[in-house]
């Protein structure tokens, strides 16, 4: 067809523009513009929606944290959920039960009682010792 006038494309002036393919590149593949989105979902299925790299679990956890407030107020219920525990005459909070890993400052406290955590912010440390409790820091059982 190379030594013809139109090689096969109909009218000389079909083949110019981008318009004679429905678009330059990907243009048309979407939902919207349907001219090449069934030719997509024909020939290429994955060719849609996002692909790549997944990242490692370890840096998809985000810290999680509770503030002293909730631990002074909620204090008999942590209690009877089996988050805090007596013993002697103190009471101990182990929060990792809670599914946090930090303890922030926020928040007074009126109640003395110890709590047991992965990380402590600097306040919170000083706020619980203040009250007369203590903080444990366990990588074991947190």
């Amino acid at each position: 067809m190379r030594g013809s006038r139109h090689c096969g494309g109909g009218c000389a002036k079909k083949r110019r523009g981008a318009g004679h393919r429905g678009g330059r590149g990907n243009a048309g593949s979407g939902k919207e513009k349907k001219q090449k989105y069934t030719w997509f979902l024909k020939y290429e299925p994955d060719h849609l929606g996002k692909h790549g790299f997944k990242r490692m679990p370890e840096l998809r956890k985000s810290k999680s944290a509770v503030n002293l407030r909730y631990l002074n107020d909620n204090l008999e219920k942590l209690l009877e959920r089996g988050v805090a525990f007596k013993e002697k005459n103190n009471i101990i909070i182990d929060v990792s039960k809670l599914g946090v890993s930090k303890v922030l400052s926020e928040g007074k406290l009126t109640k003395k009682f110890s709590v047991k955590a992965k990380e402590f912010s600097e306040k919170a440390r000083m706020k619980i010792e203040k009250a007369g409790g203590k903080t444990i820091t366990g990588e074991a059982n947190v």
